[in-house]
């Protein structure tokens, strides 16, 4: 993990993710996935940019099977935006930073009232 992302297990799962007051985004991946190590540096961008706003959990699909199975991950890399503990938004496949961000922005963009 890097500063900005955390790691998420099946056994942290439920109170890193579910009870976050913050948007959680969980990158699944795993350390044989091409595509996963591609996206990753796309995936910590976001996590410094938004750090104020979001926060980034990484699970290794191989390392935990029990959350993954539970949100029927097929294919990896899969990225699923929580917020208040529900998925909002998922994200499958490989993405530039420019597609992840549009992706999750209208979730975690404060509104301001008028």
């Amino acid at each position: 993990m890097s500063k900005n992302t955390f790691e998420v297990t099946d056994h942290n799962f439920a109170d890193a993710v579910l009870k976050s007051e913050t948007p959680v985004l969980v990158d699944f991946w795993a350390e044989w996935c091409g595509p996963c190590k591609a996206i990753a540096p796309a995936v910590e961008e976001l996590a410094g940019k938004y750090t104020d706003r979001l926060k980034v959990g990484k699970m290794d699909v191989d390392a935990n099977g029990q959350i993954p199975m539970m949100f029927d991950i097929q294919g990896i890399p899969t990225l699923i935006l929580f917020k208040g503990g529900r998925p909002v938004q998922t994200i499958v496949g490989y993405k530039t930073k420019d597609q992840l961000e549009k992706a999750i922005a209208p979730h975690i963009t404060e509104t301001v009232a008028p």
